[in-house]
């Protein structure tokens, strides 16, 4: 009966491989292409002060971060952080991950759909991450031990809506995707645009965006198998029966 187990097991194996040669793809494309410097001879730093200003974009400031690519947009501070990395660093890594951050801006600015999709998923799925087991518990209880003729089903609803709350973050993982991919497009465009990258160096910039890419694929393929893991746990916890 529980096989399952083994199954997922195999499945979360299988996930943290990825993941583990996803972000070692990152690291190793990052440090190959430390050794190229762009002909504009730009910095990262310089890369994301001129591509916002491009875009008229005058309220975001750019800061600096320690730790390895750990650069991130900070839509409520308005600040760009850069990675030590990054930031005086003029490689062509380097521009393309900062360009990669001011797309995140642009897509603020813009109303990308997405992005506003998964601002508002943030607080939601890290409430819903706390709640989802408290309620399976406290369904389960009540479906041990609280016997009536009209809540029956009081207990197993509320499991539901526990493996619900669950899924949000398989969800946000979901709708992170097509974020990464617009931000890493919207960079690429305004590389060119603006003469950061010339089209031979483009290339290179795109196999570094494609690597970091691999992450979020990797992210949302263990979102699901862990959301799928917790599903069955709670159905098998309340006998795997339908309820009406």
């Amino acid at each position: 009966m529980y096989y399952y187990y083994w199954i997922f097991l195999g499945l979360i194996l299988l996930c943290g491989i990825f993941a583990g040669n996803a972000s070692r793809k990152v690291k190793t494309t990052f440090a190959a292409l430390e050794q190229m410097p762009t002909r504009s001879r730009m910095t990262g730093y310089d890369t994301a002060k001129r591509l916002l200003k491009s875009e008229d974009v005058e309220d975001i400031s750019i800061g600096r971060v320690g730790g390895f690519l750990s650069d991130h947009y900070h839509p409520t501070k308005k600040t760009v952080n850069l990675s030590e990395s990054v930031y005086g660093n003029d490689s062509v890594a380097a521009v393309a991950v900062a360009a990669h951050e001011i797309g995140h801006v642009m897509q603020k600015k813009k109303g990308y759909l997405p992005y506003k999709l998964r601002s508002a998923l943030v607080g939601i799925t890290n409430f819903g991450s706390r709640l989802a087991l408290p309620l399976v518990l406290v369904g389960l209880i009540l479906d041990l031990f609280v016997v009536t003729t009209q809540n029956s089903d009081l207990g197993y609803y509320l499991a539901l809506a526990g493996i619900a709350l669950y899924g949000l973050s398989a969800l946000f993982a979901f709708v992170t995707l097509p974020v990464e991919y617009d931000a890493s497009r919207r960079a690429k465009k305004m590389l060119i645009a603006e003469g950061v990258l010339t089209e031979e160096e483009l290339p290179y910039a795109d196999k570094m965006l494609d690597a970091a890419a691999t992450t979020y694929v990797a992210s949302l393929l263990t979102s699901l198998v862990y959301f799928l893991r917790f599903a069955v746990w709670v159905l098998m916890l309340f006998g795997g029966r339908r309820r009406k």
